[in-house]
Parts: structure tokens; C-alpha cells; sequence
């Protein structure tokens, strides 16, 4: 069976660590067991700095948050700085409200997205778009998530499937990996304590079902498995290395 081995860490999960020493970070990071990490910001970095600091903890990028505006106004910019980073992905991690408070919002949207993606894969990088709960919301009985995937082009927009999301709002995140299977280029990792006070633990501690979600997630190919933390009962280093542990026990 196809077997992922690509462990991420979305650094907005140590933000305030990064704020502080954004490259000490990423040593810490390599040490707890990461293969790579997606970025949510450079904090001022040259992309020639940051392409040697990974290169010397040997962490490979998995990807970039980027906001909407900033695609709008600066893609080829965006574009620039992930070549020469050699990061595969440029990821739209949310969406302002007039994007999505309707169907034909979403249907708008869907459009520029593969515009956007259209530009990004001219270059060799592929673009997707984060969902939170916010797109679970229905429109006729459609889901907002649905709607952007169903009206952009599946060769120009992939999806970065959050797990937590999908499941605190009651939803199965197999159900969604079988659906969209290659679609699917990344998983967002994230546990939770349990389904009525969602409070974000240690991957492995809570109850998020991930040996079957990874499971799914290898049949299809996925490609990075990105751990997400926000909230923590301990050093947070000490708290990404034990979800790293976890999760490559089970891949």
C-alpha cells in the first residue's frame, strides 16, 4: 500500500515562537521529528536565507499560507519567493465573507481560483484552498466547500482537507477524503479533547480517528499530513514532538 511520509508542521501553530526567533523555530521544529513545514508568513526572511536555513535542517517546505488580497495583488511575487523555496504549494488558508455568503459567491470565487491556479501551475506549483468550518455552511442543501470545488477546475485547485473542522462540525473526514480522493494533496492534523468543548490536544490524545483517516488518505495519495495546534497544556515543542511521534507510529 502507497505509504505517506511527509510530516508537516503549519507554523502558525508556534506563531509566537516564530514572532520571536523564526529560525530558532525551525530548528526546534527539525528536532521534534518534522520532515517539513508550511509557512504562515516569512517574518522579513529572504527566500535565499530561508532556502538555507531549511536546506540546513534538512526540513523540506510543504507549502505557504497566503491571503486572498495578497494573491489578488502580488501572485507572481508569491509565485517567485515558492520557486525559490522550492515549495510545491501556495495555499488560500480562508476567505473574506463577501467570497462566500452565497452560492454565486462561491461560484465567483471558484472562477478566480482557477485563474489563480492557472498561473501558479505555469510555474510548477500547484494551488489550493484551506477549509475551517465557516464552508460547511449550505446553500440549497449544497455545501459552501462543494460549490468551490464543483465550479473550479479539479487540474488547477486542489484541496487542503482540515480534519478537525470537518469533524467538530459533525462530519466524517473519510467520507470527504473518499470523495475528493486525489483532489486531496494535503490533510490538516488536528485533534481535539472531545466533540462538545473542541479544545485542540496532542495528535493521537483525543478522539479524532486518525489511523482510519490516514488510512483513506494513503489509498488516495496524499501528499503532506500537516499537523495544527492553537491551544496546548504544555511546552509547545515538547507538544508537536509527541504528535509527530504519533503520527509516524501509525503511518
Amino acid at each position: 500500500m502507497y505509504k505517506v511520509k511527509k510530516i508537516g508542521l503549519q507554523l502558525y501553530s508556534v506563531k509566537e515562537k516564530c514572532a520571536e526567533d523564526f529560525f530558532g523555530t525551525l530548528d526546534a521544529v527539525a528536532k521534534a521529528g518534522y520532515d517539513g513545514v508550511e509557512f504562515a508568513g516569512y517574518h522579513g526572511k529572504s527566500s535565499k536565507e530561508l532556502k538555507q536555513r531549511l536546506e540546513s535542517n534538512q526540513l523540506q517546505a510543504a507549502g505557504s499560507h497566503v491571503g486572498i488580497q495578497e494573491l489578488e495583488n502580488n501572485l507572481e511575487k508569491v509565485i517567485d519567493y515558492s520557486l525559490e523555496i522550492e515549495s510545491p504549494f501556495i495555499v488560500c488558508p480562508g476567505l473574506p465573507d463577501e467570497y462566500r455568503n452565497s452560492a454565486d459567491a462561491y461560484k465567483r470565487t471558484a472562477e478566480q481560483f482557477t485563474r489563480i491556479g492557472e498561473t501558479c501551475a505555469a510555474s510548477g506549483i500547484a494551488f489550493g484552498y484551506h477549509n475551517h468550518d465557516i464552508e460547511l455552511q449550505t446553500f440549497d442543501g449544497e455545501y459552501g466547500l462543494d460549490l468551490l470545488f464543483a465550479h473550479s477546475d479539479p487540474n488547477k485547485v486542489f484541496m487542503e482537507l482540515d480534519t478537525y473542522w470537518l469533524e467538530a462540525t459533525g462530519l466524517k473526514s473519510v467520507d470527504w477524503i473518499n470523495r475528493y480522493k486525489q483532489r486531496i494533496k494535503a490533510l490538516h492534523i488536528k485533534d481535539m479533547n472531545n466533540l462538545e468543548e473542541k479544545i485542540n490536544v496532542e495528535v493521537g490524545s483525543g478522539v479524532m480517528n486518525f489511523k482510519e483517516i490516514i488510512s483513506a488518505a494513503a489509498s488516495h495519495q496524499v501528499q503532506w499530513y500537516i499537523v495544527e495546534q492553537e491551544e496546548y497544556s504544555m511546552d509547545e515543542i515538547k507538544s508537536i514532538g509527541i504528535s509527530a511521534s504519533y503520527l509516524k507510529s501509525i503511518l
